[in-house]
């Protein structure tokens, strides 16, 4: 039995005192689940401050985003072991506005996936079509591309551990949501591809999450999927209500 997973990514959100605040109240509406994990990712400068006060708790803190490097001349950029003093067990990788607004490529992505497996922490892996490349038919084609290059030299093991965010581009941000049906199709198209590349058991154990527009109202039918193992939720989990109200709905029974 997968354990379900519920991340918030607060993208370029909250100051340190406004997630503070949000940890604050938000860690009371959830400290009874005890069937799922909760992890929250703010913006790193806020990374130590969220850390810090689910410790204890039954939340986690998680990095938006890392370099594969571990030290060197590139601005701006934060390394695995800069994020993992802050207090983050968790590293979102390959989100799509860092592919597409940053031009992060699958061989980036498998860089970073790297580096957070070797660090010992748990990397979410966002995968994803565009509007135009599902009205053209080629949704397969890009997760299977997205896969193969973004997990190419994973061990079984490797991959079984990580944790993959089915999220199609055209949902995010935009009020657009995968029905049900949608996003069951793309998991399971996903652990089909998985169990091809590194056996059935490890396609079993890996985590799916589903990423677009999740919000109170549809989490539940999103998370009654088979292959849909939790959400990675944008807007939403801004909140603490929302989002403690989509921990409540969106883990699978």
């Amino acid at each position: 039995m997968r354990t379900p997973l519920l991340a918030a990514n607060w993208k370029m959100h909250k100051t340190v005192a406004e997630a503070t605040a949000f940890t604050t109240e938000f860690l009371p509406l959830v400290a009874g689940v005890d069937d799922a994990e909760i992890v929250l990712a703010p913006p790193v400068t806020a990374l130590a401050a969220v850390a810090g006060a689910c410790r204890g708790s039954n939340v986690a803190a998680a990095a938006q985003n890392v370099h594969w490097e571990a030290r060197g001349a590139f601005t701006g950029e934060v390394s695995l072991a800069m994020v993992q003093d802050a207090g983050a067990s968790h590293v979102i990788v390959g989100h799509s506005e860092r592919r597409h607004l940053f031009g992060e490529d699958d061989v980036a992505v498998n860089r970073k996936v790297r580096a957070v497996l070797a660090g010992g922490l748990s990397p979410i892996v966002c995968i994803g079509e565009t509007l135009a490349e599902r009205e053209a038919d080629e949704t397969a084609a890009v997760l299977d591309r997205q896969l193969d290059g973004g997990l190419a030299g994973l061990t079984a093991d490797e991959i079984a551990a990580i944790i993959i965010a089915y999220e199609p581009v055209w949902a995010i941000g935009t009020g657009r949501t995968a029905t049900p049906e949608q996003a069951q199709d793309a998991h399971a198209h996903i652990r089909g591809r998985l169990a091809a590349v590194a056996g059935q058991r490890a396609a079993d154990r890996c985590r799916l999450l589903y990423g677009g527009s999740v919000k109170p109202a549809n989490a539940a039918a999103l998370a009654s999927q088979p292959d849909v193992d939790g959400a990675l939720v944008g807007g939403a989990s801004l909140d603490p209500h929302s989002f403690a109200e989509i921990v409540g709905r969106g883990r699978p029974r």
